[in-house]
Formats: C-alpha cells, structure tokens, sequence
C-alpha cells in the first residue's frame, strides 16, 4: 500500500490519545509539539502524564474508554498496552471517519509516526510503511549527524529574506534563480550580509529584463 506523504497542521485541533502510560506518552508530546489540542483517557495515567493536565497543557480524564469518545476529534490514538483495546478504538474511529493510530499495530492505523530529523522549521520525515521502524531510526540518526546544528535560525533567516524578495521582485525567472542561488549561501539579519546584497542589489538590472510588466501583470514563472 501506497502512503500519501503530509505534514498536518494540528494547531487547535481535538486530537485524542487513549492510554497514558509508556506507550502513549511520546504520542502525546508529539501532539502537544504540534499544539493540537490534546484530551487523554486512561484509567490510569503517569506522573508526567499527571503533570502536563495540572498545568493545562492537556485534559485528562480517568477512566475507562468508551466508544463514543473518539466523536468531534479531527484524529485519534490509541496507546494502550492492549492491542485488542487498541484495535477497538481504532476500528470505532473508522466508523465515523476519523484518521486514527493503533500505536505498533500496522493493519489498524490511518498513518504512522515517521522517525522525524528537526531543526527549528525544517523537518524531515521517514517512514518504511510499517516495515522497520528500527530501520528509519537508523536512517534517522544518520541524517541527523549529516546535518548542521544551526541549520534551524539558517532557515529562519532564509524565510525572512525569501518573503522580502517576493514582495520586491515581480514572479520570473530571474526571481527563481536568485531563490535557489540563496538556498546554497550562508544567510544572516545584517544589512552586511553579503547574501542581503546580492537579494537587493539586482533590482536595477532587473528593471530592464521586466519592462512591460506591472504588478497587476507579473512577469510570468517558467
């Protein structure tokens, strides 16, 4: 089976994790990461677990799970050390058509947890499917050492300078190359940054390749 590959914005959304114990609780700061709004139910929960709802960063309610729990949640988890209670979750999530997770149980999940590489905005994903998460761990923990540790406020300033640029430069080739030339090249705030010279310094060349194009007629994208 073919996976769709998606980063979901979670900001606000009701997502729900069944289980508060060891399995579930990754899950859960996963979800809080992505600052969706996180209801948990257990019977039973950990210290940490305990610890994040007395300081509002999640609801938690203890008891038992029941069906209808999962209704008006954009996504649910569930992270039980029971995989019949895990697969009952996720096959009432499915009735009523709401993307669901049975945490280490592949035939009962709508997604996976992919073995995540960050740095500040930059994620990078890895999934085998289901196969070996053993496997994209590994690749994981070798992408993170190939990877510069402050590639996070690189980008950051990078996406900062982008959007300067996009509000100068009308759409066109010229535009494009300078994007990607950025791309490769180090990148800072200072008004010295010889990156921020060469963005803004091709405006006069510029005018004479976009001649004939206003704002309401952009030079086009090839």
């Amino acid at each position: 089976m073919s996976l769709f590959p998606a980063f979901l914005k979670l900001r606000n959304k009701p997502c729900l994790v069944v289980g508060a114990g060891e399995i579930a609780w990754s899950k859960i700061t996963s979800l809080l990461d992505a600052e969706a709004d996180v209801l948990v139910i257990a019977a039973e929960a950990r210290d940490e677990v305990h610890q994040l709802a007395a300081q509002g960063r999640i609801r938690l309610v203890l008891r038992s799970y029941e069906p209808d729990d999962v209704a008006g949640h954009f996504l649910v988890i569930a992270a039980t050390d029971d995989r019949d209670s895990n697969a009952a979750v996720y096959r009432n999530a499915e009735e009523r058509n709401i993307l669901c997770n049975a945490v280490d149980d592949p035939p009962n999940c709508d997604f996976y947890f992919g073995s995540i590489v960050r740095r500040g905005d930059l994620q990078i994903a890895i999934s085998t499917n289901g196969e070996s998460p053993a496997f994209a761990q590994r690749l994981r923990r070798e992408i993170d050492a190939a990877l510069a540790p402050d590639l996070g406020p690189w980008l950051a300033n990078l996406g900062e300078l982008r959007r300067e640029i996009l509000q100068l430069y009308p759409a066109g080739d010229y535009r494009k190359q300078l994007l990607h030339r950025l791309a490769q090249r180090d990148v800072c705030r200072s008004e010295d940054c010889p990156s921020r010279r060469l963005a803004f310094g091709g405006c006069a060349d510029l005018n004479a390749q976009t001649q004939g194009y206003t704002k309401e007629q952009p030079a086009p994208d090839r």
